[in-house]
């Protein structure tokens, strides 16, 4: 009898000791229960599904040439591909969230800075180049350059890509001339401070949505203005959102501009 009762005593102590879990283990795994799978950036960034991957870009597209010596005129770039190019302009608008968005969407961005707007804060702008935006030439003091004298678009023009020389150590190839007016000594000056191309738009973003320069849709290799001014008070980060949908609902997805022109 004694035997009996000690293999019971054993048997379950035995037992017991089979369903006993460490305190830390138990913590372990109801922690591992609250974790769950980490979102999806372009849901984070308010998109229903992923942006495309554009394709190989050609070699570079060679525009026709305003004239002897002068650079293209360019509000889209001629190509097959379902891709469009997003472009901003003056740099007032810093959100240090949009370089998360870029780096996270891998959205190629063209951001064409005037100096007295960016103002300090070429700091932003450098931390965008690093997750993939490029840079590019918007003038000096955004003022209207049709009319000007050449001496004053020159140095428009070139004091820009001295400071974008200086700031990021690269001289731009592309200029937006400001309110996107010039003139043939607009062309010259560019020409003369290296300017391989003076970049338009055929479709920018409003309010109300996208508003085109010709027709009522976008075309492959649309060069798209985003002006988050344009859209009412909404941020830069809405504003992106909105207009990347806008794209995607369209069959298109974001190429980078550079790498066509």
């Amino acid at each position: 009898m004694r035997a009996l009762g000690a293999g019971l005593l054993a048997a379950v102590l035995l037992t017991g000791c089979a369903q006993s879990v460490d305190p830390i283990e138990r913590l372990g795994k109801k922690a591992a229960q609250k974790v769950r799978p980490r979102e999806p950036a372009y849901r984070r960034w308010g998109l229903a599904a992923p942006l495309a991957r554009p394709p190989r870009p050609p070699a570079r597209t060679v525009a026709r040439p305003a004239g002897p010596g002068l650079p293209p005129v360019v509000d889209h770039v001629p190509t097959h591909d379902r891709v469009v190019f997003l472009t901003y302009d003056d740099g007032a608008e810093r959100d240090p969230r949009f370089v998360d968005m870029v780096r996270e969407l891998r959205l190629p961005v063209s951001m064409f800075l005037t100096d007295t707007v960016v103002g300090p804060g070429y700091g932003d702008f450098a931390r965008l180049r690093a997750v993939g935006a490029s840079v590019q030439n918007h003038t000096l003091d955004h003022a209207s350059l049709r009319g000007l004298p050449y001496v004053g678009q020159r140095a428009e023009i070139c004091g820009q890509q001295d400071k974008l020389k200086q700031r990021f150590g690269i001289r731009p190839r592309l200029l937006r001339p400001p309110y996107g007016t010039y003139d043939h000594t607009t062309l010259r000056a560019a020409a003369d401070c290296g300017v391989s191309a003076v970049v338009l738009w055929r479709a920018s973003m409003r309010a109300e949505g996208l508003s085109y320069e010709q027709g009522h849709e976008l075309r492959p290799g649309d060069i798209v203005l985003a002006r988050p001014e344009d859209t009412g008070r909404v941020t830069l980060i809405d504003s992106t959102t909105r207009l990347l949908r806008r794209i995607q609902a369209q069959g298109f997805t974001v190429a980078r501009l550079e790498d066509y022109l």
